[in-house]
């Protein structure tokens, strides 16, 4: 193999082509990105870069010596638009064509809009800036969706100053992913925090002066951000015979088809270690999967499961919050420490009979550590749940 094309210059595609040098690939690496930028932390923008503590000059994921060092060959600024498998080759927006002996897709995922005039999104830096520039004092900002993004950037406005109306199509937020009870803890903190946060509510549009609820109410706000969930980028890869379903599909290697892998928020894979199919929009995913796509790729005949325990964090006002495992789709949560209305505490997720996530909200990492092992290990339920816990 002497030529390796990664398409999308994000956490995952710099991990993979980090990845082939250090396991002494000396081809030509190929990454590629729709961006102008070298690869840059996004979790940060929905909360220092939103709220103006960071400048941008924070966001590179590596110096630009680094990068150099990668030797790569970088197309920043010109996104991919076909694949074709026989000649391998990927084509890109400015006409040429890329050739490539092994290919790993990290394109991540776009947001979602809304019908109407415009409104925010927040994926990107310009995304972040523009929206930045637009929050002050006595400001009115209009959420939609109260799921992470959304929480996050409405925990920065009130910061700022800003008067912030937080609407949820479900009753409680988070409560698909989290349950019901640890929807109401993260409740509770909006409200106490002045947001005006409204649940079992529809937006159908977003319009000059704010949105327009499905009961034809009009919410008036200054800015509107939409944060309803986003889309895998895969439309370029209409017509090239791998399998498309919210995201690309890919077996326990990450591998989408030969000499094809996928990593980060673009790729549907098969987790052994949960025994089902999932899609991980979060940042140690993205570099934990780019790892083990690059060394898949360089290494058929030793290609290891991609099983990993994922892990995701948000900030919201003073709460850390922390989550191991795979916690949708859970049929039982136990509290195991601390006290949810003081909003400290760590509680556990049953999936049938097996551990499968935890949840803390400040609590140091080292209080999550042990049970991020027992989750890798598989243990059963009542192995680390008793019925008097449950009771309690």
């Amino acid at each position: 193999m002497k030529r390796v094309v990664v398409v999308g210059a994000s956490a995952a595609g710099l991990a993979v082509a980090e990845t082939l040098r250090r396991e002494d690939f000396d081809g030509t690496i190929t990454l590629i990105g729709d961006e102008p930028y070298a690869p840059y932390d996004r979790p940060p923008l929905s909360k220092q870069i939103l709220s103006g503590e960071w400048s941008a000059r924070r966001l590179p994921l590596r110096p630009s010596a680094h990068l150099e060092d990668l030797g790569l060959d970088l197309r920043l600024g010109d996104a991919a638009t076909g694949l074709d498998r026989t000649a391998r080759t990927v084509r890109l927006a400015d006409g040429s064509a890329v050739p490539y002996d092994g290919l790993i897709v990290a394109t991540g995922v776009r947001p979602r809009r809304l019908p109407g005039q415009g409104g925010h999104v927040l994926r990107t830096l310009d995304d972040a800036l523009a929206l930045r520039d637009r929050l002050s004092p006595g400001r009115r900002l209009a959420v939609v969706g109260a799921g992470f993004l959304g929480a996050e950037a409405a925990a920065v406005a009130r910061g700022l100053g800003c008067e912030v109306t937080l609407l949820e199509p479900a009753p409680v937020p988070l409560a698909h992913a989290l349950g019901e009870r640890m929807g109401r803890v993260l409740t509770r903190a909006h409200l106490e925090h002045g947001v005006d946060l409204r649940t079992g509510v529809t937006v159908t549009e977003v319009t000059g002066d704010g949105v327009r609820l499905a009961d034809g109410e009009l919410v008036r706000a200054d800015e509107v951000l939409v944060a309803v969930g986003s889309l895998p980028n895969t439309e370029w890869l209409e017509g090239s015979g791998l399998r498309v379903d919210d995201g690309l599909v890919c077996d326990q290697f990450s591998a989408a088809g030969p000499d094809i892998y996928a990593a980060g928020d673009v790729a549907r894979w098969h987790n052994p270690l949960f025994g089902t199919s999932m899609r991980i929009e979060h940042r140690t995913n993205a570099a934990e999967q780019g790892m083990a796509a690059a060394r898949n790729l360089l290494n058929p005949g030793a290609r290891k499961p991609f099983a990993p325990v994922p892990y995701f964090w948000s900030d919201q006002y003073d709460m850390k919050i922390q989550a191991y495992g795979y916690l949708r789709g859970h049929d039982g949560i136990a509290v195991m420490e601390g006290d949810l209305d003081e909003r400290r505490f760590l509680a556990a997720y049953r999936t049938g009979d097996r551990l499968t996530g935890v949840l803390t909200i400040g609590l140091p990492p080292k209080a999550v550590r042990p049970w991020r092992q027992a989750i890798a290990a598989g243990v059963k339920w009542h192995e680390v749940v008793d019925d008097a816990t449950l009771a309690a």
